[in-house]
């Protein structure tokens, strides 16, 4: 059984709180890397080093997944509800889509620096700024598009999808993840 620290967290039955707590996650990683990005210009403790190769590898392969939640299981069935109150949100998803294309490329550059790091013990200055950069333009775009998603895109989800459209979604999310779901409780 998973040691949970902190806050309880969602299950299967609730897609869109297990998606807000995946923002919580990418808000710890994006920590970590913040971290790691001020002290980038010294030898990286034992300790940095752990937290910079878990986020690198939070992001290299558990962030694509959360992103295809959104883009292939959520927002196509958020677009098929015709709601007044939806409407709102709904000019709020291709900024959400084009925000996650926008966040690959500085992704890549996190990767590749954070690599390098990692492999040669260090970065040049440029390369150390490079990182800095990259990394503090990624936590600002994630305050804000975070923040869109959990005050107003989840919330709207949670209630105007129909049970057929969460249940879809919890699968598809499951699938992904190669968890398999017998009445909504998930078996590895």
């Amino acid at each position: 059984m998973p040691v949970q620290i902190g806050a309880p967290t969602h299950d299967f039955s609730d897609p869109t709180g297990l998606l807000s707590d995946c923002h919580r996650r990418i808000e710890m990683f994006l920590g970590s890397l913040d971290a790691v990005a001020r002290g980038i210009d010294h030898p990286l403790s034992d300790e940095a080093i752990r937290a910079l190769d878990s986020a690198l590898r939070y992001f290299r392969e558990a962030a694509p997944k959360h992103i295809s939640d959104e883009e292939e299981s959520l927002f196509p069935r958020l677009r098929q509800v015709h709601h007044p109150d939806l409407q709102s949100a709904l000019t709020r998803l291709d900024l959400l889509e084009e925000e996650h294309r926008q966040a690959a490329p500085l992704h890549a550059e996190i990767e590749r620096l954070g690599q390098r790091c990692l492999s040669t013990g260090g970065l040049s200055p440029e390369e150390a700024e490079a990182f800095r950069k990259a990394v503090a333009t990624l936590v600002s775009m994630y305050q804000q598009h975070i923040s869109v998603e959990d005050g107003l895109v989840f919330p709207l989800a949670a209630r105007l999808l129909s049970q057929t459209d969460k249940a879809a979604i919890a699968n598809e999310m499951a699938t992904r993840r190669k968890v398999r779901l017998v009445t909504g409780i998930p078996h590895i």
